[in-house]
């Protein structure tokens, strides 16, 4: 889903006639796309982490 959304991103942001409606959309669906990402960054975090001596 996000690299789908960088690329509508950089097609809405290349156009001056989006208007406020498309872009607060567009933030919205960014913003759910990296709080997953980022979920999903510290699980596999978690995992990669050493045991304590």
């Amino acid at each position: 889903m996000a690299e789908d959304l960088l690329g509508h991103a950089t097609d809405l942001l290349g156009n001056r006639r989006v208007g406020a409606v498309e872009l607060r959309f567009l933030a919205g669906r960014l913003s759910e796309s990296l709080r997953v990402v980022v979920r999903i960054g510290e699980s596999r975090g978690a995992r990669l982490e050493e045991p304590g001596p």
